[in-house]
């Protein structure tokens, strides 16, 4: 039996790689081959780990890489319509994933398509639902509110729970929160941590002064941003003792900081299980942001907010996102009583993802497809 299975940047390799350790539990003769990370790689080798150069954010940096994009999507396909796999498994990454999934349907109509981690068409593009429902044989989403928009048009559909709730039980430590320590989180892609990074390091300088209590501390998703960051504090004129900035440590980063400011995306969703307040922040390219704003239909980016459909977190959003506005931010969150409130209303949404079990329950549902 062979599984195509394709995922595009960090996050989805993460999540990739959880399904995979299930899938092959089960069916130890599986053959899993396709895109992925380096996490998924590890575990199926052949499964190519594209992640780092895949994962570009917004329309401006997608349009410099479309004959890449193109490429790796032809090439999938052909080798796809080549093997005639039994499954197809899409984990996130929708603008390369749909595409694919309108292919494989038309060009290998035995092969069976499951799509883990729902596109967040909902947010944009509900006029999409039907357009998947047509293509795709089961969509395994992870958050409640989900199901009953895809089942609507005739998908077979799962709720299956979100896999980071397991992730990060198993990575949690209790009692280790340090009073004044304050993380910074600017992403997991180098273009994140060349537009976010800065901006921290600068408001690290304004607190030699404002707050010198504080304590910063930030960790690379790997060595390369790793060094990336410590440039651009060599740069800025920030000394090493004034920011601690190690490779691959933000699980137990998240643990320790009594608060912290996070670049939206899945480490605030990780935040938030970690149980460590946190503001939003973010910018990317004005005319992606432009655009973003016509089409996005939603009140909220981070997803803490959106589940519970109020405001937890601050969204600190292109302008906004200053070193002002960050310091205002953590001042309220390193204050007792607006502290508790925010850990109490995170609490609350938090428990909307399940109770664990999401790649088990997702491993189990494609397997049934055969």
């Amino acid at each position: 039996m062979k599984l195509f299975m394709v995922a595009g940047e960090k996050s989805g390799d993460k999540q990739g790689a959880l399904l995979i350790r299930e899938l092959l539990s089960r069916r130890p003769d599986i053959e899993i081959v396709g895109l992925g990370g380096s996490e998924m790689h590890q575990l199926a080798p052949g499964v190519e780990d594209w992640a780092e150069q895949a994962g570009v954010v917004g329309i401006v940096d997608v349009l410099r890489h479309i004959g890449y994009f193109a490429r790796h999507l032809k090439a999938m396909t052909e080798r796809i319509v080549a093997e005639q796999p039994e499954g197809l498994v899409l984990i996130d990454y929708p603008g390369f994933n749909q595409r694919l999934a309108e292919r494989v349907h038309k060009l290998c109509p035995k092969t069976k398509i499951a799509y883990f981690i729902a596109p967040m068409v909902w947010a944009w593009h509900k006029d999409r639902i039907p357009k998947l429902a047509a293509i795709l044989d089961l969509m395994l989403c992870t958050f409640p509110f989900e199901k009953p928009l895809f089942e609507a048009a005739g998908l077979r559909t799962e709720f299956v729970g979100h896999p980071l709730v397991d992730d990060i039980l198993a990575k949690r430590r209790e009692g280790v929160r340090e009073k004044n320590l304050i993380g910074l989180f600017p992403g997991s892609r180098r273009r994140e941590v060349e537009r976010h990074f800065p901006i921290f390091l600068e408001l690290v300088k304004a607190c030699r002064t404002r707050h010198p209590e504080w304590k910063f501390r930030t960790s690379g998703s790997n060595p390369r941003l790793t060094e990336t960051m410590r440039r651009q504090a060599a740069a800025a004129g920030v000394a090493e003792d004034e920011v601690n900035i190690t490779p691959g440590l933000y699980h137990d980063l998240m643990d320790e900081a009594e608060a912290a400011l996070v670049t939206s995306g899945t480490a605030t969703l990780e935040s938030a299980l970690h149980e460590m307040p946190f503001g939003l922040v973010y910018r990317v390219n004005p005319f992606t942001y432009m655009v973003g704003r016509l089409l996005v239909n939603i009140k909220w980016l981070g997803m803490v907010n959106i589940l519970i459909d109020r405001t937890i977190t601050t969204e600190l959003i292109q302008g906004d996102f200053t070193v002002d506005k960050c310091i205002a931010e953590l001042e309220r969150l390193t204050t007792p009583e607006p502290r508790a409130q925010v850990l109490a209303d995170m609490k609350e949404s938090m428990s909307l993802l399940g109770h664990g079990g999401a790649a088990a329950k997702a491993a189990e549902a494609i397997l049934s497809l055969f």
